[in-house]
């Protein structure tokens, strides 16, 4: 059996007027999802428990059989294991973001989408100045700041058994994507350990307020980096693979460093494809080929695409149904094709969480899914979004539960 799992990241959402009251996946014009819908069934998952944060890194893990309660530690770990960094027992990794906050607003929560060298000479600056300086400092001397891909970065604290780390299950911050255009006030850490995550912060913006770089950005007429964002840290996380609980061997492809820390710890190597950039521009059309190439090496191939998310982040319907049919045309329907070649086989279209371009913001709530493929005894539904998912009636309350519908050994 062949099996392939396509994630339009946060494609699930409300009604919007300027849409005439459809979702964006009502008013896309999506063939080959309407057609597997028809050939499939529908339902909804919740991959979001109100208790956690509702976002990819607790969705995702619940989408691919995980349940939070007992493998979550936190996003930042996930997206260092993306990285190839090993966290010990002691140690924390901590998610800093680039970021533009003006009149205490968060602005841009990816400072107008910094480059990776922009990124990193500023975060190379951090470390020189602030924690390079700080020899005899018991916590700040522990941090070392590591570039990844843009906005998206990360702060490593290394702890021993010598020294009890600062931080705990306890420390948190709200993520800054969803403080867009909100004030970031009561968004700022909290609890152990969130003085010291604080103090870096307000530094920052002190070191960042004349750097070169940002007179370059605004020149050009660009939004500055105004200081680093730090949230989502945790310490290490053990995941057994998906081979080991299903017996299926899997690889992932994405552009987003969450989704490859996943791939990383579930024992899923990742495919890189060239075009690819977890942003709307992304190239489809070669996500769409890598996936049926790598069809011939593994069971399992899963297609991740960032940009319906992005576009609710920006609150731009129109981008999100873009990108939605741009996925039906370049990945679904070519992989549904490939599929067929293949013998027996599934494929399976789920977001990881609901994200509302009237909001701007990743929400708990419940997700539409189509299933279908070899040994899959069709419903009644047609189409493939919100509305059609609730009225099938099926329903997974604990995501973590629906993989193992969709896996059969």
């Amino acid at each position: 059996m062949k099996y392939v799992i396509v994630i339009p990241d946060g494609c699930a959402d409300e009604p919007i007027a300027a849409l005439g009251g459809l979702t964006p996946l009502q008013a896309a014009n999506l063939p080959a999802m309407d057609r597997l819908a028809a050939e499939g069934i529908l339902a909804v998952a919740n991959n979001t428990p109100a208790h956690f944060p509702a976002g990819s890194e607790v969705a995702t893990l619940c989408l691919l059989g995980y349940d939070p309660n007992v493998y979550f530690t936190g996003r930042a770990p996930l997206e260092a294991a993306a990285q190839g960094i090993t966290l010990g027992k002691n140690d924390w990794a901590i998610r800093c973001n680039l970021v533009t906050i003006q009149d205490q607003t968060m602005v841009d929560f990816t400072a107008d989408h910094v480059s990776t060298e922009e990124a990193t000479e500023l975060l190379g600056m951090l470390q020189s100045e602030l924690i390079g300086k700080a020899e005899n400092d018991p916590f700040l001397s522990r941090l070392e700041f590591v570039p990844g891909v843009s906005y998206r970065n990360l702060l490593i604290y290394r702890g021993d058994q010598s020294v009890t780390p600062p931080f705990s299950l306890d420390t948190r911050a709200e993520a800054p994507h969803d403080l867009t255009d909100l004030p970031v006030a009561d968004g700022f850490p909290r609890g152990p350990g969130s003085d010291l995550l604080v103090r870096l912060m307000n530094e920052s913006a002190d070191l960042f307020a004349s750097h070169p770089i940002n007179q370059k950005r605004i020149a050009a007429g660009k939004r500055p980096v105004t200081n680093i964002w730090l949230w989502g840290l945790g310490g290490a996380p053990d995941l057994p693979s998906i081979q080991e609980l299903h017996g299926v061997k899997g690889a992932m492809i994405t552009a987003v460093d969450l989704l490859r820390g996943i791939a990383a710890l579930v024992g899923w190597p990742r495919i890189e494809v060239e075009g690819a950039t977890g942003y709307l521009d992304t190239d489809y059309a070669a996500k769409g080929c890598a996936a049926i190439d790598a069809l011939e090496s593994y069971d399992v191939v899963c297609v991740h695409v960032e940009a319906p998310d992005e576009a609710s982040h920006e609150g731009r319907h129109d981008a999100k149904v873009k990108a939605l049919e741009q996925i039906d045309k370049h990945i679904v329907g070519p992989l549904a094709e490939a599929l067929a070649k293949h013998g027996d086989h599934r494929i399976l279209v789920t977001p990881d969480h609901p994200t509302f371009c009237s909001t701007k913001k990743h929400t708990h709530g419940v997700v539409p899914l189509l299933m279908t493929g070899t040994g899959i005894t069709p419903d009644s539904q047609t189409t493939y979004d919100e509305m059609s998912a609730v009225a099938s009636g099926e329903r997974f309350d604990q995501g973590w539960d629906m993989l193992g519908k969709f896996i059969k050994r």
